[in-house]
């Protein structure tokens, strides 16, 4: 098939966090079946190694813009120009001519565009797939929902120009995309757009990289949280459950453990530290070694958009999780077999108590979970709508 260009708002690469896991493999998929060009932003200059080292052997020509336009600078620069924050962050006359001068110099086909940011580079004269993942203005607005003023009216204003922004785009797009059905209907019910226009496209897992692994016996009982920790829907998950729910649990089980794992931890969680078994570690090489030593993973999120990777990491590595209703949405498993669904403090903390107290069953749950993603989440299968959609194309 020809060429494409693929556009990425984050280099797609190390695979370690989930937008990243989820663009690292699709394009890997494209590139067995186009010849692809890749322009993506750069957060440091880890992100530009990263590039140069994991991707340069997928793709035929390849841009990485470092991002330099502070979240304060695009706010202002948004609010002058009546624009979107998250659109204004991504504006960058570097990329544009970059983009310009590939399709003026290959046989650009197709355009796949993950994260709706990178709309804003989506050529008017070729056909585009538009991954949004989730709906972002959607977030935006339940942060406004939970905020008090000032903050209120910034994340109020920022889901309403988002939305118009992901609407227009998605007019323009051949087809958008999204990671589940909630998502993929929730965006259609908004913009009144039709099914054709509107579908889905699952994550997946590695599940070669992570299965399960013997526990550890004989220690002190560990549950672990992972994630990006300077994201505020983490920040809050783990927060809440360090502060509302292990006092519940180490009351009924005093040597409880609870591990917050994942780079860039916020300060507030770094100030938990050492009370009611909390540790903050900050970034490690690989979570795998902390989801096996974990007796149960929790994912308490109350702001929750598309399928949570953290969710299928433990799964797939056979771990018992229980995670909130949010976390849950969007994964095709059975509660009570493959994972346990709770809602709220009392509800999380009687949950994780039971499953420290029958190991039996905690096991049980493991070894349905990884059933589980064997038999729904592997990547090829997840993928292979997509061939379907760009031969349409």
């Amino acid at each position: 098939m020809g060429d494409l260009l693929f556009l990425a708002h984050r280099v797609p690469y190390p695979p370690d966090r989930g937008d990243k896991i989820r663009s690292y493999n699709i394009l890997k998929h494209l590139a067995k079946r186009h010849r692809v060009h890749l322009a993506a932003f750069a957060d440091d200059e880890a992100d530009e190694r990263a590039a140069e080292e994991g991707l340069k052997p997928l793709v035929a020509k390849m841009h990485i813009e470092r991002r330099t336009r502070s979240r304060g600078a695009a706010a202002m620069l948004a609010l002058a120009t009546h624009k979107s924050v998250s659109v204004t962050a991504f504006a960058h006359k570097g990329m544009a001519g970059f983009v310009d001068r590939l399709l003026a110099d290959e046989p650009i086909e197709q355009v796949y565009v993950f994260s709706g940011q990178m709309a804003q580079y989506a050529p008017s004269d070729r056909p585009f797939v538009m991954d949004f993942v989730d709906m972002d203005s959607e977030k935006f607005a339940a942060y406004g929902r939970a905020a008090k003023p000032p903050m209120r009216w910034m994340w109020q204003r920022e889901a309403r120009r988002l939305f118009h922004f992901e609407r227009e785009t998605a007019r323009r797009a051949v087809v958008s995309l999204f990671v589940s059905e909630a998502e993929a209907t929730l965006f259609r019910t908004r913009t009144k757009l039709a099914d054709e226009q509107v579908q889905v496209l699952e994550n997946g897992i590695d599940l070669e990289g992570y299965r399960p692994a013997p526990h550890p016996a004989g220690q002190a009982p560990l549950i672990v949280f992972t994630g990006q920790m300077d994201y505020p829907p983490n920040i809050e998950a783990a927060g809440s459950f360090a502060r509302e729910v292990m006092p519940m649990i180490c009351a009924r089980v005093p040597d409880a453990r609870f591990a917050i794992v994942g780079r860039k931890p916020d300060a507030s969680l770094i100030a938990l530290a050492g009370k009611h078994g909390v540790e903050v570690t900050g970034e490690v090489a690989d979570v795998r070694p902390w989801l096996v030593e974990a007796d149960a993973v929790v994912a308490p999120l109350r702001i929750a958009r598309g399928i949570q990777n953290k969710v299928l990491e433990a799964m797939a590595m056979g771990r018992p999780v229980v995670a909130s209703r949010q976390a849950y949405e969007g994964i095709d498993a059975e509660p009570g077999r493959d994972l346990i669904v709770a809602d709220g403090s009392q509800a999380e903390a009687d949950a994780v108590i039971a499953l420290l107290s029958d190991p039996d069953r905690a096991e049980a749950i493991g070894a349905a979970a990884r059933a589980r993603v064997e038999a729904r989440y592997a990547w090829d299968a997840r993928l292979a709508p997509l061939d379907a959609m760009l031969e349409h194309i």
